[in-house]
């Protein structure tokens, strides 16, 4: 007998997100996450428009934004210093610093509020699929069975490799040292020092974050031992090799080393085994996307797999998972290269970015890349229609998002006669005065459909809701 619908390994954002919306749906839910403990790294994540609209799409905003620090939105692409254009359709266009653990927490009591069942120190170590399930196999020497596994596990993911799914792309050429780190030196010599380095290397960081405290970012270093943090000394030698002075370190508060590769696999799904987050891409985190990326493949995910657990998917359904967010992926990598190349110290990369800020000054330009960079210019494959099928519903206004709270489609019906009929018991409606045409929202915040006619509305709950429950009267 199943105890479990789904098993996902990881977790980290995308692993707990994966399993909060997994049980907005009541699928049963196992999250299996190697570590005894949750990560410390206190290292800051940005969180992006299209992730802050999704966070208040489920109601998770308020409570995380309490504990993060807004900036404007801009400085996305490259760090070339532009502010972000004009009139954004969003209600959230900043960007929001949160540390890491406290994310990591927030998404897993969320999901354990839910239902989800996380059991930490369990490590896959292998897994057989059938027809019917798949058998996971634990470090301990134990097995668990579900319906459906979900790799969430990062870039060096045991389900991956253990799957055999290749992972094609170009290896680390360089780590990148960060952490925080302690100094009793002058702040204005450092100050000084620092903006002279980054003519040259505009990534470099040694920033201010309290009395004596930076937080120190230094690019290109030699490939090293991930599985070990760098050390006070490890940032003095490197730090004197870039700025010609170690300004003074002498302690550290948390550190990390990862490197430039960029990776993405050749295969989101094999049978009932899937990938999301790092497990299914990795890239260097120049502007800030990795984490924002697999929120997104989960949001895109969990609604597609509960209906398929409930056997109600369409035949197609689930296929559109990797259809969809497999090229976001590849779109982002490429982003990633083109940002490495304008950020490498050279003559060449330095009159590519004057050039690229020279062009930024232009709206068109500036409001293209800002919208790839942070998820709002997405357009998914609904079919033939306006510009807004298939891009994500705007909510400047903040009327759509608490309907979506539950994690079920939406109908935004303008004519005063449409329903979800047969299929309320998954898309609610909302009457809306505004002109223009109805919309059926997918629960992921996508446009599905835009029309007036009930019919054609049907066709398209089938094709994204699947099986109708018809209920007789009572």
């Amino acid at each position: 007998m199943l105890v479990y619908d789904v098993i996902i390994a990881g977790a980290g954002p995308a692993g707990t997100m994966l399993a909060a919306e997994l049980r907005l749906h009541y699928v049963r839910v196992l999250v299996l996450e190697r570590d005894t403990e949750p990560v410390s790294a206190a290292r800051i994540v940005s969180l992006q428009i299209r992730s802050l609209e999704i966070l208040a799409m489920r109601g998770l905003l308020d409570r995380i934004r309490a504990h993060g620090r807004q900036r404007p939105a801009g400085a996305y692409f490259a760090a070339i210093d532009k502010p972000a254009p004009p009139h954004l359709d969003t209600a959230h266009g900043y960007l929001l610093g949160v540390r890491q653990p406290v994310l990591v927490d927030l998404l897993e009591q969320h999901a354990i509020t839910l239902g989800a069942e996380v059991r930490r120190g369990a490590a896959v170590t292998g897994f057989d699929q059938d027809p019917d399930g798949v058998t996971v196999a634990l470090a301990d020497g134990s097995r668990v069975r579900a319906r459906y596994l979900v790799g969430c596990d990062g870039g060096r993911s045991s389900v991956r490799k253990i799957l055999g799914v290749g992972f094609p792309g170009e290896p680390a050429r360089f780590d990148t040292l960060m952490g925080e780190v302690r100094s009793d030196l002058d702040p204005g010599g450092i100050a000084a020092r620092v903006a002279e380095i980054r003519r040259s290397r505009p990534r470099f960081g040694f920033d201010p974050i309290g009395a004596g405290a930076y937080r120190v970012l230094i690019h290109e270093v030699p490939v090293g031992d991930h599985r070990e943090p760098p050390t006070a000394e490890d940032f003095r030698e490197h730090l004197r090799a870039v700025a010609g002075t170690d300004f003074g370190v002498h302690a550290v508060g948390w550190s990390s080393r990862f490197g430039d590769a960029t990776r993405l696999a050749d295969s989101y799904r094999v049978g009932r085994v899937l990938l999301a987050g790092d497990a299914a891409h990795i890239h260097p985190p120049i502007g800030g996307q990795g984490l924002n990326l697999g929120l997104q493949d989960a949001v895109n995910l969990g609604w597609k797999l509960a209906a398929e657990v409930h056997g109600r998917a369409s035949d197609t359904l689930l296929d559109t998972y990797e259809s969809e967010r497999r090229p976001v992926a590849a779109e982002v990598l490429a982003a990633t290269r083109a940002q490495v190349a304008l950020l490498s110290p050279g003559p060449g990369a330095e009159a590519l970015r004057r050039l690229f800020t020279e062009l930024m000054d232009l709206d068109e330009v500036n409001r293209h890349l800002l919208e790839r960079m942070t998820g709002i210019g997405i357009r998914y494959d609904c079919g033939p229609g306006p510009d807004l099928l298939g891009r994500r519903l705007p909510d400047p206004d903040g009327r759509f998002h608490p309907v979506m709270h539950r994690g079920r489609g939406l109908l935004v019906d303008r004519t005063g006669t449409l329903t979800a009929g047969a299929w309320s018991d998954r898309v609610d409606r909302l009457g809306d005065r505004d002109p223009g045409p109805s919309l059926l929202v997918r629960p992921d915040g996508h446009v599905a459909w835009i029309g007036a006619e009930q019919q054609t509305l049907d066709v398209h709950l089938a094709h994204w809701f699947g099986r109708a429950e018809v209920h007789s009267a009572v």
